[in-house]
């Protein structure tokens, strides 16, 4: 099993988006470090547009991500409602 990751900009409007992930996905590791977070997970990784929503308490686009996104890891299957990394294809 291998890890999948995705790390964003360390700033205010990352915060929900990392809180969603972490709601979403038990098994997740967030890591800090200066100006950064990433958050690894075995496997695979889901991001969904609606626990964001439920955090900021206000409408998202997912592409909203890709302002704060420094790099990420895993196969990418995205749509309007959610992200998912995984090293399944």
């Amino acid at each position: 099993m291998s890890n999948v990751f995705i790390a964003f900009q360390h700033n205010e409007e990352s915060r929900p988006v990392v809180d969603a992930i972490v709601a979403d996905n038990p098994a997740a590791v967030v890591v800090h470090s200066p100006g950064l977070v990433k958050i690894d997970a075995p496997n695979r990784l889901q991001i969904r547009r609606a626990t964001i929503e439920e955090q900021t308490g206000r409408p998202f686009d997912l592409q909203q991500l890709h302002v704060n996104l420094v790099t990420l890891s895993g196969y990418i299957d995205e749509d309007d409602d959610q992200l998912t990394l995984s090293w399944q294809h």
